[in-house]
């Protein structure tokens, strides 16, 4: 019964009606709406390309500044927390959700494409093929992990550090405040919603032209939408599967598969390619993008007037601001207990050293081709890009092995892409739960499916494609907003830990308790102990309850809102500030691994425990541990380590007002 209560209904049913409506009139009226939606896009890009450009600049700055500069240290989660996934996984994660399945689509086709019909010059030259892999990297690098970054950063610090819903209004509690519960926050998560769902569905009603034309080019099987409505029931079949049986052991498991294959793909055409060509370039494409990274930013080709800057790098920017709600709140699902510095580094680097070494060993590879063979493998690219991969792959021995490979990388892509996104806008219907029913991931799932096959069929995927990039333009703001609001909750961070570090004058008994000759003996013997669970939880129950309620009674006696709550072996003191920061003070039980130092006599048990674990009381603020331990505390201890606390978190006030 708890987890119905967690369906938030107006977000779940405006959304859904909302996507309806649009559905319904991309496959009514499919050229109309194109023509509608691309006269838009296209007064976009001429009017507000140098919006995006600005954008997508100001994101990839804001990023690394918050990775290199002091907020770097701070968690995404309590100061105690620990990341739930190893770095092979979390990267696996990143890459399947992120950009894995456009790496096969346009691994060969976009460097040939920018080879054959470079934006300047000459095609087919020495300088078109530099030209060629420096805008692929462009369109494919840092700036796009920057746009994912930023979101995904913003909930998980929201979400893990503050106790916010795992949801994208989250992002605008600072500016907003308890706003986000009302309707501003139920438009920023329809329209992620929306945008997901739209996004995934188009996505993979395109992405079976390229799972069709590769079991035609292995096994003949036809080219038609009849078949490719029955990949995308298949493919939405494995999604849901996926989906139901949880992160850890749908997605992770697929993530995992299809990082190993996608390596294996890559090193099979490293092998048998031009080697020692493919890491001189893949060196120089690297120096070549990154000595170019600033002028490509914010080159608007507005003394070379060109098309090309439309069709290709606004379109990128785009597509990945409209998709960054979708991959960014997955990216912040999985990244909770890392540093912010680690998260930057995570996910900007390693996807986009990965995809700089697959367009190179893919795109040179090709390039070589056309120029030592002819332009046989140019013509197919240009006639069908869905068709460029396995084209490709013909030039190579086992072609058809690596083709049947290709072909099995592709569905799993597009089945995590499908169950990541179905379980992100479970989650933006839920307020942030995944744990949800099973009607209700089965649902978002359907959607994507059956919005792709209703596209598909009608011709509709053009129109709600675009107006998914048009969506990018009003979220931009909203991703500038989002910064600020970090940077403001971060600012505010540091302060606050300022305010910790602040020397109050205390008393000697605040620290060791009835000053005398025997204290720093009781000291002692509490360091010495080990305990196990029971005297911790009666200690707690007792002992840290009445300390904690005798701070609450007094306060509320001059006027403060002050409770307590003793619940799961933890007991907390909230006093609530109003629209200001309120204090939370709890004492939990907390597990430890034993010292090596020490006796296992030392431990309760004696030395035959085979019990290699001991216990203690931890204080608890807002922020997560304090990494003390207070087992043994008198009462009069806790009550004045609970007041130095609250005299810190005063004086943190005071110094954000």
């Amino acid at each position: 019964m708890k987890q119905n209560n967690s369906l938030h209904t107006h977000v779940f049913f405006i959304s859904s009606a909302i996507i309806f409506l649009m559905v319904a009139i991309a496959a009514l009226f499919p050229e109309a709406a194109t023509d509608y939606f691309q006269t838009i896009q296209g007064q976009i890009v001429e009017a507000a390309g140098w919006f995006y450009v600005l954008v997508v600049a100001t994101i990839s700055l804001s990023v690394v500044y918050f990775a290199l500069s002091r907020f770097g240290d701070i968690k995404l989660g309590p100061d105690h927390s620990q990341p739930d996934y190893s770095y092979s996984t979390w990267f696996a994660m990143l890459f399947s959700a992120g950009i894995g399945i456009g790496l096969l689509f346009f691994g060969v086709a976009e460097p040939v494409m920018h080879y054959i019909q470079p934006p300047l010059g000459e095609p087919g030259t020495l300088d078109a093929a530099r030209e060629s892999l420096k805008l692929t990297f462009f369109h494919w690098g840092l700036h796009a992990w920057a746009i994912y970054a930023i979101v995904g950063l913003s909930l998980a610090y929201f979400g893990y550090r503050h106790g916010l819903p795992l949801t994208l209004r989250s992002a605008l509690y600072p500016l907003i405040g308890e706003k986000v519960h009302g309707g501003i926050g139920n438009a920023v998560d329809i329209f992620a919603i929306i945008g997901t769902v739209l996004g995934v569905a188009t996505s993979l009603g395109y992405g079976v032209a390229q799972i069709n034309a590769g079991l035609n080019y292995l096994g003949g099987v036809n080219e038609s939408v009849q078949v490719q409505i029955l990949i995308i029931i298949a493919v939405t079949a494995f999604a849901t599967a996926s989906v139901l049986s949880g992160l850890d052991r749908g997605i992770r498991r697929l993530s995992e598969v299809n990082m190993a294959l996608a390596i294996s793909l890559m090193t099979l055409v490293f092998i048998v390619g031009p080697s020692l060509l493919l890491l001189q370039t893949f060196v120089q494409n690297t120096g070549n993008y990154l000595s170019d990274l600033v002028s490509k930013t914010f080159n608007l080709y507005a003394y070379d007037p060109t098309d090309w800057l439309g069709g290709w790098t606004i379109f990128y920017w785009g597509w990945w601001i409209s998709w960054s709600p979708f991959v960014g709140m997955f990216i912040a699902r999985i990244s909770r207990g890392r540093s912010i510095r680690e998260f930057v580094l995570g996910v900007m680097l390693v996807p986009a050293g990965f995809t700089f070494l697959w367009m190179t060993i893919f795109g040179n590879s090709a390039i070589d081709i056309i120029n030592q063979q002819g332009p046989e493998l140019a013509q197919a690219v240009k006639n069908n890009n869905a068709l460029a991969l396995f084209k490709f792959l013909e030039y190579f021995p086992l072609s058809n092995l690596l083709a049947g490979l290709a072909i099995v990388m592709v569905v799993i892509f597009f089945v995590t892409s499908a169950d990541s996104g179905a379980l992100v806008v479970n989650m933006l219907s839920s307020n942030g739960e995944d744990k949800t029913p099973v009607w209700q991931r089965l649902y978002w799932c359907s959607m994507i499916g059956i919005v792709a096959i209703i596209l598909l069929l009608a011709g509709g995927l053009a129109s709600l494609q675009t107006a998914t990039i048009i969506g990018a333009l009003p979220f931009s703001v909203v991703l500038l907003l989002i910064i600020y609001a970090l940077y403001k909750s971060l600012h505010i961070e540091l302060l606050k830990r300022r305010s910790l570090r602040h020397t109050m004058n205390t008393t000697p008994s605040s620290i060791v308790g009835h000053p005398g000759e025997d204290s720093w003996k009781e000291r002692i013997e509490n360091l010495a102990q080990l305990p196990k669970a029971s005297p911790v939880k009666e200690y707690i129950a007792s002992t840290a309850t009445s300390a904690l309620q005798s701070v609450a009674d007094e306060l509320e006696s001059c006027g403060y809102q002050a409770k307590v709550n003793n619940a799961n072996d933890r007991v907390t003191l909230s006093i609530n500030h109003g629209s200001e920061i309120d204090f939370k003070y709890s004492i939990r039980l907390r597990r430890l691994q034993r010292p090596g130092f020490t006796l296992a006599t030392t431990m309760e048990g004696g030395k035959n425990s085979q019990d290699q674990h001991y216990y203690r009381a931890e204080p608890f603020l807002n922020e997560g541990s304090q990494n003390y331990d207070v087992m043994g505390y008198s009462k009069e201890q806790l009550i004045n380590d609970v007041l130095d606390h609250y005299e810190k978190h005063r004086h943190f006030l005071d110094m954000i007002r």
